[in-house]
């Protein structure tokens, strides 16, 4: 049926469900959010009972989730009052395992959306849970990770180091073939007869000291997930700034992951300055498609008021996209 199906985007889920009666029992098709498959069930009775639960698997069975959640059920259409569920933290197994029941009458057509704050795989041994968010990727081959550790030591030590990095609070060194390799900004000043060869300076006044350092072992290749992810704005400027590819695409990924109400008209300003497509689709769904727009509705005239012209005018035709009849 069509009413079954889920819509996901980050880790916002929406289920519309279209028609519901007074006693009535529907469940949604399957979706994808970490690596477990997800169901809502609603069920009628004297209250309004929704359920969560993962698909029943061999996943889900030898890897459990730990999920931290927050649940709303709004009415369909403009104007529309969310009931809002506390934040969640449980670890379910089964339907059985998380059920919340809404004083409240929903019949007809109504959204429900559940937005995952924290996703983790619970050990069957008892031991510590393991985020699901972020990554660290694939496990790295003997011989990288030998190399990664030497240019770690270069970096860290200083090892043969020919370049001084001056930044807004304080000083690191360098080696100009590793910034060469990684950034044709980087290369063309070492290149040509620019102050930057002759004095083997580089002058990085808009990032911070830690923001930099940051940087450079993204360069390196030895920077920490968690690095990564505090400092990801700040990286997504510099990538920006010195044509780093890779880490502008890596950044931009990232934002993505994690677009919440509280920063999704930050990230589409983001967005829209360094011209990051898939991002500003992204929050341009979450905001309309998904009608995240009337949660922030006391953001969005300070927004407008310092909003680029032609970014207006592109939230227009995506509110005509989304409510054309």
């Amino acid at each position: 049926m069509a009413d079954s199906k889920v819509e996901t985007i980050s880790r916002l889920a929406q289920w519309r469900i279209e028609n519901f009666g007074p006693c009535s029992y529907k469940r949604s098709d399957p979706f994808k959010l970490g690596i477990w498959n997800w169901h809502f069930s609603i069920e009628k009775n004297r209250y309004l009972y929704i359920r969560l639960f993962p698909e029943p698997s061999r996943v889900s069975k030898e890897q459990p989730p730990l999920a931290r959640f927050v649940l709303r059920v709004s009415s369909s259409g403009p104007g529309r009052r969310p009931y809002i569920s506390p934040i969640h933290e449980r670890l379910i197994r089964t339907s059985d395992d998380f059920v919340w029941p809404v004083d409240s009458t929903f019949l007809g057509r109504f959204i429900i959306d559940v937005e995952f704050l924290d996703l983790k795989i619970c050990p069957l041994n008892g031991g510590e849970a393991s985020p699901v968010w972020p990554s660290d990727g694939l496990m790295q081959s003997v011989s990288t990770q030998s190399t990664l550790r030497c240019l770690s030591r270069m970096l860290d030590e200083g090892i043969h180091a020919d370049v001084t990095i001056n930044t807004a609070e304080g000083t690191l060194r360098a080696h100009k073939a590793i910034l060469s390799a990684t950034s044709p900004v980087f290369q063309s000043m070492f290149n040509h007869d620019l102050k930057e060869k002759e004095s083997s300076t580089i002058h990085i006044k808009d990032m911070s000291l830690e923001s930099c350092m940051a940087l450079l072992s993204y360069l390196y290749g030895t920077i920490k997930q968690e690095n990564f992810w505090k400092h990801r704005l700040a990286l997504l400027g510099a990538a920006n700034k010195y044509d780093i590819a890779d880490l502008k695409d890596a950044c931009e990924e990232s934002l993505l992951e994690d677009i919440n109400s509280t920063n999704v008209l930050a990230r589409l300003q983001e967005a829209w300055l360094y011209q990051l497509n898939m991002l500003k689709k992204g929050c341009l769904t979450y905001l309309f498609d998904f009608g995240k727009i009337y949660d922030v509705r006391d953001e969005v005239n300070d927004f407008f008021r310092h909003a680029d012209r032609d970014l207006m005018m592109e939230m227009f035709q995506e509110v005509l996209t989304v409510w054309k009849p």
